[in-house]
């Protein structure tokens, strides 16, 4: 690599791309071969060896201590003393190194801030800044972007071309096609542990697909015309708060027939998580109601929910969607472990657990070693690929399906993608909501759009998507015709950031 170089490390789930990444950060090491930096062999003994050489990581899964704030998470393993070795700590000094490197780079953060207070976006600037201060020269970017909403991405990008500019050079990891046209200077491919192949940006996607799965892979949703049936779900004047106690869903209605998929598009934030969690039976609601096949559900518990036919793959995989120290396994019957065949009583059948994993793990091509091994170990779209199995492996009446494909490679969308259509076509009513307009567009027979917290359109998936990013930044039709007649249209009405939407 040269200075100054954004070089994408583009791969499937599990090809090895992160394992490689932990190695020249002395995570893990290596079998054979050698790193050399500046022509020179280096032997990494650790993460600090790896510093010490200008190499600094920002982990997938973010290194952060939730209680601490973040200065004092950017000094973990740098403490700064006053008075010598046995002195305290010099919070001010940290404090101003923070304040420094923020500005330097234009990295907005809030050196006071608590770490558990912040969202996903600025935790990972966070994590940037911890590595900056390290005065490293190489930045490895793990999946940067498998967490963070379009708004978030759009960010980290920009900061990404002024590290750049700064002569910083950045290893990115990712399997996201656009964002590596959008950024990265060259390409290399891998795939199953070894290198494929190499690329520039000029390359199709649909040329990078192939390299990075070993066949054409279909970037569009083929499907078939829909055929609803009866009405699965209703949905009637749903008021729901979120966790500060601020109205995120006021008054929805909608309805999810069988046999069709109902996309929910809108900006992240905008009460669809609420919405969704409501369904569930995870948040409250304040009034309307739920009806799941002619009866009230509202109320319910989750395991009734899920027991009554409602398949769920949730928003936050980690947090809502597995038991990370719990094995493939385990995870794969998590909402079915205590009924039959997979137990007898009070006791659990390990033999049908295990068979049924197998099962699971050859028809949904889960990458892992063994059913036995923690389901944490796994990249995240493996894990991702864990929670499909599980919730399409029983029969359904409603499948919700929250971000499904987040951090996930192109082979396994078109795969994830495949199932939702089929549990559609099989009479199943699907909802789907996700913070990707060409997934819901792609999968939907239908499109909500929220804004607010309420409906503000429904719309089908052929509908021009300037008039879909209208509804988003919550101007209606008859609004924009009223805009029309006052003043001539420019492009200040079209949003160009989270804010204005």
């Amino acid at each position: 690599m040269e200075p100054g170089e954004i070089h994408a490390l583009l791969g499937e789930n599990g090809a090895g791309k992160s394992t490689l990444m932990n190695v020249l950060y002395g995570l893990y090491q290596p079998d054979e071969g050698e790193i050399l930096v500046d022509g020179e062999p280096l032997k990494l003994r650790g993460p600090s060896d790896a510093i010490s050489a200008g190499i600094g990581m920002v982990h997938q899964h973010f290194m952060l201590v939730p209680v601490f704030t973040v200065t004092e998470n950017i000094m973990l393993g740098a403490e700064k003393v006053r008075g010598g070795i046995s002195g305290f700590l010099d919070r001010r000094r940290a404090r101003r190194e923070v304040v420094e490197v923020s500005e330097r780079y234009g990295l907005r953060v809030d050196p006071d801030a608590v770490i558990e207070d912040l969202p996903v976006g600025i935790q990972q600037r966070v994590e940037i800044v911890k590595a900056l201060t390290r005065d490293v020269d190489l930045l490895i970017l793990d999946e940067p972007t498998a967490v963070l909403t379009p708004q978030e991405t759009e960010e980290l990008l920009t900061v990404m071309r002024s590290l750049k500019a700064a002569g910083k050079s950045i290893v990115f990891i990712t399997h996201k096609l656009g964002e590596v046209k959008a950024i990265a200077d060259r390409i290399t491919v891998i795939r199953r542990g070894k290198t494929v192949g190499t690329a520039s940006p000029e390359a199709s996607r649909d040329e990078l697909a192939a390299l990075m799965v070993g066949r054409n892979v279909r970037l569009t949703v083929e499907k078939a015309t829909a055929k609803p049936g009866k009405a699965v779900l209703e949905v009637a004047g749903l008021v729901v708060d979120d966790d500060r106690q601020i109205r995120a869903v006021d008054g929805i209605d909608l309805t999810v027939h069988a046999g069709e998929v109902l996309g929910v598009a809108g900006v992240q934030g905008n009460g669809q998580t609420e919405l969704i969690e409501a369904i569930m039976g995870l948040r409250p609601t304040l009034a309307g109601s739920v009806t799941l096949d002619g009866e009230r559900v509202d109320g319910w518990s989750t395991k009734r929910v899920l027991r009554a036919g409602v398949g769920y793959v949730p928003e936050d995989r980690s947090v809502d969607g597995l038991v990370k120290e719990f094995s493939v396994a385990e995870n794969l019957v998590l909402d079915i472990y205590d009924r039959p065949p997979f137990a007898g009583g009070l006791a659990l059948k390990p033999q049908a657990i295990a068979t049924s994993a197998k099962e699971r793990i050859e028809q949904f091509d889960v990458r892992t070693s063994s059913a036995s091994m923690p389901v944490g170990t796994l990249s995240g779209g493996n894990q991702q690929k864990v929670i499909v199995a599980r919730e399409l492996s029983r029969p359904l009446k409603l499948l919700i399906a929250a971000q499904p494909t987040r951090g996930v490679d192109v082979g396994s969308i078109e795969f994830i993608h495949s199932q939702v259509i089929h549990e559609r076509d099989i009479g199943t009513a699907v909802l789907v909501v996700s913070s990707e307009l060409d997934e819901v567009l792609g999968l939907a027979d239908r499109v909500a759009v929220m804004y607010r917290g309420r409906i503000i359109g429904i719309v089908g998936p052929d509908t021009p998507r300037e008039e879909i990013g209208l509804l988003m930044a919550g101007i209606t039709p008859e609004a924009a015709a009223d805009r029309a007649e006052a003043r001539p249209a420019t492009d200040d009405d079209v949003p160009t950031s989270e804010e204005e939407a």
